[in-house]
């Protein structure tokens, strides 16, 4: 059940912050906040009360600063806090007294797995964006507004739209348009793993544009696109040449989603509308929905959602060794669960955000509650529901800073099945001679349509 002390969290939040819940619009005296107690972003600067958070001192923004000045760009991350050591480990003997800092989802991973673990590290705030973000933030503070039935925004660009949220779906928008890079492309693997822990392994090359956070680009500029993504299987060899194009639109009352389909076997390009929502992922073997890519993406109109509140938890940050080169896939994919010798956990203040499906409207997930960092507004975990109300999934976001843009984005995305003992994992770079090139260049014509049949007869 999930835990009725967190209903009253948002009042809390509310009143320890200053912040107000009622209006959906903010004063000029809380936008003055920003980039003062609140950091640019919104989070609150300041440590907590009992030192298990220190204050964010503005994250790593360079690879100086996260001492490799020498990091070229495109290889693996090495880890600016390799010398920290876990402050303790939680198991299924002592979750009990961790009860408050644990998520409902990681609670059912320790009570249903007895050999997984959770290394707790110190708390490092490393997240940070490009100064013009932060700027930009401040800029539309005060401007953004949710459309008609919240299933858009508008007078927003560049900035996180809602630093101070009123409510639920305020904070999801933050996390859909929080910036991860100008334009990414990528190798990685995915790996859905059965319950006695054989896989295969499906590799894709990404490409992404974000035009909402591009420098210089105006509202009027994104013709109602947000972001462009193309994606090719390259392996195995019996799926390879499968190509996805997504066009992520701004205002979804205006246009869904755009995307389109290449089949190799059939040589043809077709649109996909039912790419969104809960449709199976790529070659996921059914274990995830197309909505839990990148933790949630894509119209929130199907939810009811809830702002809770602010909670300190403990949650996957800076997982730079499950980004590392000196690790194989077979040592991070095990039985029934990712190898927790590679996960780190640290406690961090996270909006907790709840979704419900609303009456009328179908999606295999009855439930959803979300965790979502305050310092970067990228979802760190979910809890997923079914239609019985049983915890049925867990998502966890293991993220990194990369401090080449810099970005908080994951490194490693992990959905795993309580009832089937399965999961799937996404983002395995370890083995790959390259991770994210954030100095590709890329555009708008590399996103057509044009561009997605050319590609599949190559």
């Amino acid at each position: 059940m999930l835990r009725k002390s967190l209903l009253t969290l948002a009042g809390i939040a509310a009143a320890a912050t200053g912040w107000t819940v009622a209006h959906a619009e903010i004063s000029a005296d809380q936008i003055a906040r920003l980039g003062n107690e609140l950091t640019p972003l919104g989070a609150i600067r300041a440590g907590n009360d009992a030192g298990t958070i220190p204050a964010w001192e503005g994250g790593i923004k360079s690879p100086a600063e996260a001492g490799f000045p020498d990091f070229r760009a495109g290889g693996h991350h090495p880890d600016p806090f390799a010398s920290d050591q876990p402050l303790y480990t939680i198991n299924a003997a002592n979750m009990g007294e961790h009860d408050a800092v644990l998520t409902d989802g990681h609670k059912a991973l320790l009570k249903a797995y007895p050999d997984y673990f959770m290394n707790v590290y110190p708390t490092r705030r490393s997240a940070a964006v490009p100064q013009r973000i932060y700027d930009a933030t401040k800029r539309v503070a005060g401007t953004a507004q949710l459309i008609a039935g919240d299933n858009g925004v508008t007078n927003a660009i560049n900035g996180i739209p809602f630093p101070i949220p009123s409510n639920g779906v305020q904070a999801i928008w933050n996390h859909i348009l929080r910036y991860r890079a100008d334009m990414a492309e990528r190798t990685i693997g995915q790996a859905a793993v059965t319950r006695d822990g054989s896989y295969t392994l499906v590799k894709f090359t990404d490409n992404y544009m974000g035009l909402y956070g591009l420098e210089g680009v105006t509202e009027a500029d994104l013709d109602n696109v947000i972001l462009y993504f193309k994606q090719r299987v390259i392996a195995p060899a019996r799926l390879a040449g499968e190509l996805l194009l997504v066009h992520e639109t701004m205002d979804q009352n205006k246009e869904n989603r755009r995307a389109w389909i290449y089949n190799p076997g059939q040589r043809r390009v077709r649109r996909a509308p039912n790419v969104a929502f809960d449709f199976p992922r790529t070659a996921s073997d059914g274990s995830a929905t197309s909505d839990q890519f990148d933790m949630y993406n894509g119209s929130p109109e199907r939810y009811s959602w809830t702002l809770v509140g602010k909670q300190e938890m403990l949650v996957p940050y800076n997982s730079y060794k499950l980004h590392s080169n000196s690790l194989k896939y077979t040592d991070i994919l095990k039985p029934l669960f990712v190898n927790p010798e590679h996960a780190r956990y640290e406690l961090h203040r996270v909006w907790v955000v709840d979704a419900d499906l609303k009456e009328g409207t179908r999606h295999i997930y009855k439930k959803r509650r979300f965790y979502i960092d305050e310092d970067s507004w990228q979802v760190l975990a979910v809890d997923c529901y079914d239609n019985r109300d049983e915890l049925w999934r867990v998502q966890e976001g293991h993220v990194i800073n990369y401090y080449d843009v810099p970005t908080l984005w994951s490194t490693l995305e992990v959905t795993t099945d309580l009832q089937s003992g399965r999961y799937l994992a996404i983002g395995l770079n370890n083995e790959e001679r390259t991770t994210y090139d954030f100095n590709v260049t890329l555009s708008k014509d590399d996103f057509s349509v044009a561009s997605l049949r050319r590609a599949g007869t190559r």
